[in-house]
């Protein structure tokens, strides 16, 4: 009987260029064993690709209620970070502490794969403007935005953003420069909403304020 064939250990994440951001996501989270793993270990894990594989994976667990300040914060620092041209992400230690739950990151890399997928398939390689140190400036202080957004409480005010967020992050990680336009263009208009269901309440705030004076 021959001896069975042990199957080579998986490649580490920084040489699977090519491997959809969909599994990526979900191989840090089985690359992990641990019952939570926190945002040190897959800055760590997603090696040159942190920043927008990083950001990418803080915007999905944003959306879900009460976890948009826990992560908006880490957000908010590596997006200065970008904006201000570092190349490398740099997590303080009480942010590197900072964990998600295993179960909770496998399920969110599983509801999301059918909408990354179909996003992915028309991502590829793209040089132009928006692959340049200029573009990951723009990028860096647009995530800052979105995550000052995901901090302040508003209704329905997290989405909008956030989306553009992830197709700008998805084009920053493949090199494509017209889907990081386009990821451009649906941030503003997703951060317009936002501050403007934000500018409303405050307004409403400040005349409850006034008639109760």
């Amino acid at each position: 009987m021959d001896a069975p064939t042990i199957p080579p250990p998986p490649a580490p994440l920084e040489e699977r260029e090519g491997a959809p951001i969909s599994r990526i996501i979900a191989e840090v989270a089985a690359a992990c064993p641990g019952e939570r793993i926190t945002l040190g270990e897959m800055s760590e894990a997603f090696g040159d690709r942190a920043f927008g594989l990083l950001i990418l994976l803080l915007l999905l667990p944003s959306l879900l209620p009460g976890m948009a300040t826990v992560f908006g914060m880490p957000m908010l620092l590596l997006g200065a970070q970008m904006g201000l041209g570092r190349r490398v992400p740099r997590l303080p230690a009480f942010m590197a502490r900072q964990s998600i739950k295993r179960d909770d990151l496998l399920r969110l890399a599983g509801a999301s794969s059918k909408w990354l997928g179909k996003i992915e398939c028309y991502v590829r390689p793209r040089p132009g403007p928006f692959t340049t140190p200029f573009g990951d400036r723009l990028f860096g202080w647009l995530t800052v935005y979105v995550a000052i957004m995901l901090i302040l409480p508003g209704p329905g005010t997290n989405g909008p953003p956030a989306f553009g967020n992830i197709v700008m992050a998805l084009g920053l990680v493949e090199h494509d420069s017209k889907t990081m336009g386009w990821g451009i263009l649906l941030t503003v208009l997703g951060c317009v909403f936002a501050t403007g269901v934000l500018a409303v309440i405050g307004w409403m705030g400040v005349r409850a304020i006034g008639f109760v004076f």
